[in-house]
């Protein structure tokens, strides 16, 4: 005697109720006990993973990259950003970090161009430990070409003179520095005192959208990492990116 449609449709919803499908192999979950919290947790016989039907942590949420990459270019400190979207810190530098590994320095096609070169002044750690951020803009486009974080020696600006040059600039544009001098061929460089206004107005800008870059404020670079890692979204991680 077979089973009645309405029991089998029961167990049938129990058995959805109590499996699901991995997340990472599509393959069977079974129970595996609650978390801490009380949901209850799934582990996948194939890929050997825990998981959960559904996550409550805002760090799960499809656009939490998005908003965290969109508050650092907009002025924000992590501690802030950890308030605002109900974050742990920790998890907010995680995300920095793997945000900044995914992004690739973009190839510029442009040649023949103007370029002007600055460097800007910061500390990691303590303010004895300084470092200079050194980055070429492109005057037309306003994009950066390349930037180095370190000290401001002949060997890290040589290496950011060296992009420059091989896309065979009409000028190129620098401040009363002597590095610069035996780097960049005579016949193209340019030191007048308003040749580097554009570039000097975007290190404005930088210390306005950066919080640890910000003057007179508590927020500061606590390793090179972070600092490189911040820099590299907001130079490279434009809405175009998104």
């Amino acid at each position: 005697m077979g089973i009645p449609l309405k029991l089998r449709a029961f167990f049938n919803l129990r058995a959805v109720r109590y499996q699901m499908e991995c997340k990472y192999c599509k393959g069977r979950c079974i129970k595996a006990g609650f978390q801490k919290n009380g949901v209850q947790k799934f582990y996948c016989k194939a890929c050997k993973k825990y998981q959960q039907a559904v996550y409550t942590s805002e760090a799960y949420h499809p656009q939490s990259n998005y908003r965290i990459a969109a508050l650092l270019r907009e002025g924000i400190g992590l501690r802030s950003m950890a308030r605002v979207l109900r974050i742990s810190l920790k998890t907010i530098i995680q995300r920095i970090r793997q945000i900044a590994g995914t992004i690739r320095k973009p190839f510029h096609y442009r040649k023949r161009g103007v370029y002007e070169m600055d460097e800007l002044w910061s500390y990691v750690g303590k303010k004895s430990n300084e470092v200079w951020i050194m980055y070429a803009l492109d005057r037309a486009t306003k994009a950066v070409i390349d930037f180095r974080v370190g000290s401001r020696t002949k060997k890290n600006i040589q290496t950011l003179t060296g992009q420059v040059l091989h896309r065979e600039p009409k000028t190129i544009c620098t401040d009363g520095l002597n590095i610069y001098k035996s780097l960049v061929p005579k016949k193209t460089h340019c030191t007048e005192p308003m040749s580097t206004r554009h570039i000097e107005r975007n290190n404005l800008t930088i210390r306005t959208h950066l919080k640890r870059l910000s003057r007179r404020t508590i927020c500061f670079s606590k390793s090179m990492e972070m600092l490189e890692a911040c820099l590299k979204i907001y130079f490279w991680k434009g809405e175009r990116l998104w």
